[in-house]
């Protein structure tokens, strides 16, 4: 029972499940999903989330169909560890792109990563803070590679190595928020990567004092139990700019492949669009938290 109890999945779900949407329908239209990102505009704010390793931890082509079904939605694509080759081929789907970058303790890899990046075009990459340690509190071993904690300095001389927009993944509070700015960051994804530790706080839960801490400073991410357009609508509404579906999209993939992930982000998309109609939220900018409740 305290496993269960303390699992940060079914803690975030729970929290999720307990906000409810007041409506609103004098004076609403047909929201438009339009979002503005890094100078460009892209047709939602719905996009997946940075998994790795689908063909090791799923099926052979796994990765594939999940890049090639984020292209066909027109979504953009997040995808974390992989080989050089592996993100060339998944970024080849046409898909805008953001390559996660794990914390090594070889810091090189990291540039080396980001100069690959560069070279790729991506729309942007990241760092993802929170694998740094394993559950004993070591420096984590991942896929054979060490990782190492962030610091400030380092992460400011990473930002500042690269005109790609660079983002911080793993962010849970305020502090970490306020250093990630402080070194430059030009995106936070608020998210415990799904459950790397027990009672870790909802992300939702600690988005409204995060989006007022960064003050419109750099665009907000949020993952972690994103499962449905209205899941989607609450954390828009609290303030993040994006949202990122992972695990639904596995689950998309083992069904129907590249298809089922085009028809599970459209139909995410129809979810939100039904959302902002019936709350008077009729496009990105006119989201608005005081629709959201919290059932007591």
């Amino acid at each position: 029972m305290a496993e269960r109890t303390g699992n940060s999945n079914i803690i975030t779900r729970n929290y999720l499940d307990s906000l409810l949407i007041e409506t609103r329908y004098m004076n609403s239209c047909t929201p438009d999903l339009t979002l503005d990102l890094y100078g460009q505009k892209f047709p939602s704010p719905i996009m997946t989330a940075a998994l790795s390793h689908l063909d090791h931890f799923m099926f052979e082509g796994a990765d594939k169909m999940y890049a090639e079904g984020a292209a066909r939605a027109g979504a953009i694509t997040f995808y974390g560890m992989a080989s050089e080759s592996v993100i060339e081929t998944l970024a080849g789907y046409g898909a805008p792109f953001v390559e996660i970058i794990k914390p090594y303790t070889d810091r090189e890899m990291i540039y080396k990563k980001i100069r690959h990046a560069e070279r790729l075009g991506l729309l942007a990459v990241g760092i993802d803070i929170d694998h740094a340690f394993s559950d004993n509190g070591s420096h984590d071993i991942c896929m054979g590679e060490e990782m190492t904690p962030m610091t400030t300095e380092e992460l400011k001389e990473i930002c500042a190595s690269t005109k790609l927009p660079l983002m911080v993944k793993g962010v849970l509070s305020t502090y970490d928020a306020e250093e990630c700015l402080k070194a430059g960051a030009q995106g936070l994804v608020i998210s415990h990567h799904n459950n790397r530790i027990e009672y870790a706080c909802p992300p939702l839960m600690v988005l409204p004092d995060i989006v007022k801490a960064v003050n419109g400073a750099c665009p907000i991410f949020v993952d972690c139990e994103i499962s449905t357009g209205l899941d989607a609508f609450k954390a828009l509404a609290l303030g993040a700019t994006a949202v990122c579906i992972g695990r639904p999209l596995m689950t998309a993939i083992k069904k129907n492949g590249a298809d089922g992930v085009a028809e599970y982000l459209k139909k995410a998309n129809e979810e939100l669009a039904k959302a902002m109609a019936f709350t008077g939220c009729t496009d990105l900018s006119k989201m608005d938290p005081t629709v959201i409740h919290c059932r007591q």
